[in-house]
């Protein structure tokens, strides 16, 4: 579901009041990875509600679309090879169950654990509805049909790596998929102008999460 996080044990519920308290008996490294898991699924909530995901009503579409990788699960570390201590390109992604309604397809990549704030990772809107995949690397090859990158965190057009400071514990890296009712203007140039344009033509969303420490 896109309001949960698959995490080694189970799941997690934004907005459930006892996580204070279980917060709270924690100590030491356990206490902020546990406050980073926490922030980590607040962002997600908050873009649910700032894309004005719900506007469509439509909730099986939702329910159906899904993005996945060969290289690492949903809650799982995402091999280095993906980071800027490796080759610094773009994991294999796969997409289903987009509706029929869809005229495109938004991907965003972002890490909320950054020490200065968000970071975004990688920008590509107007992917053709009926795109499946995304082969390793694919952030640097030319990009398929219509698709257009905006700039990442870096102020680049392209996907930057995951590279979280060295001993800051595992961070979360959101991999966004949105369906869109309509093909977005070609030229935006940043995520936010993304963001904006996205505004109530999002039909369906999903997400991965994949970690990564480097030590």
């Amino acid at each position: 579901m896109a309001d949960t996080i698959v995490a080694r044990s189970g799941t997690a519920t934004v907005g459930e009041g006892r996580q204070c308290r279980v917060l709270d008996n924690l100590s030491g490294e356990s206490k902020r990875r546990a406050a980073m898991f926490r922030k980590s699924m607040g962002y997600w909530m908050g873009w649910v509600v700032v894309a004005g995901l719900a506007l469509s009503g439509s909730a099986q579409a939702a329910a159906t679309l899904a993005i996945k990788s060969s290289a690492f699960d949903n809650g799982q570390s995402i091999p280095t090879r993906f980071s800027c201590s490796g080759g610094n390109t773009s994991p294999p992604l796969s997409f289903s169950g987009v509706p029929r309604k869809a005229k495109s397809l938004a991907l965003i990549v972002d890490d909320p654990d950054a020490p200065g704030g968000l970071f975004t990772h990688w920008v590509l809107y107007n992917l053709a509805p009926d795109l499946v995949v995304l082969a390793p690397g694919a952030s640097t090859q030319p990009l398929p049909g219509p698709a257009v990158t905006a700039d990442n965190s870096t102020h680049h057009a392209n996907y930057h790596g995951m590279c979280p400071p060295p001993g800051d514990g595992a961070h979360h890296y959101h991999f966004k998929l949105f369906a869109l009712d309509e093909r977005l203007p070609s030229n935006l140039k940043s995520r936010a102008a993304v963001l904006k344009a996205m505004q109530g033509h999002v039909i369906a969303h999903t997400q991965i999460v994949g970690t990564y420490q480097r030590k």
